[in-house]
């Protein structure tokens, strides 16, 4: 019988077309991940900062990795923008709002990292805060705000497993049209 308080992914085509199967999240993420529905975004303050976390030492996937500000996995019939707002407030404590796409097709699959791989079709969003984060600690270590440029270049001299995989992929796709509006002060 399953558990209704469980945390459901949902595993999706190459073009992110839901197949009808879903899985319990934590029996879902091993070192033979199937391709499954997620979301990262990028918060923003008011002075054009980028809000980074360290995921928790806890975590299954990727703990003690510095990271975007939030990430996760939208419920069966659940809107992304619910999502991300649901995941912003639970593992951040916070409120956002003007959620846009930045890269919506974007998918990815990590080298292994204890034992895990990611293998996720996620699409990449940006936020603004509107109130500020009280982080869940078991979810977030540690986290901090950072000037986009600063932000940028810890990405591009990370040869190690500092910041996570799809952070550092991500970043550079990232569109300076789109980017603009959050970065000006």
């Amino acid at each position: 019988m399953s558990n209704p308080n469980q945390e459901l992914i949902i595993y999706v085509d190459k073009n992110g077309v839901p197949t009808g199967e879903t899985a319990p999240k934590l029996d879902a993420h091993t070192s033979g991940t199937r391709l499954h529905l997620a979301f990262s975004c990028y918060i923003f303050n008011d002075l054009g900062q980028i809000l980074v976390t360290r995921r928790a030492l806890g975590k299954k996937v990727w703990p003690g990795v510095w990271t975007n500000s939030v990430c996760g996995h939208p419920a069966p019939d659940e809107p992304m923008f619910d999502a991300i707002a649901r995941r912003a407030e639970y593992e951040l404590g916070m409120k956002i709002k003007d959620i846009v796409v930045m890269l919506p097709k974007y998918s990815y699959i990590t080298p292994p990292f204890n034992g895990i791989v990611e293998n996720e079709f996620c699409p990449v969003h940006l936020a603004r805060m509107t109130t500020v984060p009280s982080p869940n600690p078991d979810e977030v270590d540690d986290y901090k705000w950072m000037d986009w440029t600063d932000f940028v270049a810890a990405l591009q001299s990370d040869t190690t497993d500092v910041w996570s995989f799809w952070c550092k992929d991500q970043v550079r796709q990232f569109d300076d049209k789109i980017l603009a509006p959050y970065i000006s002060k």
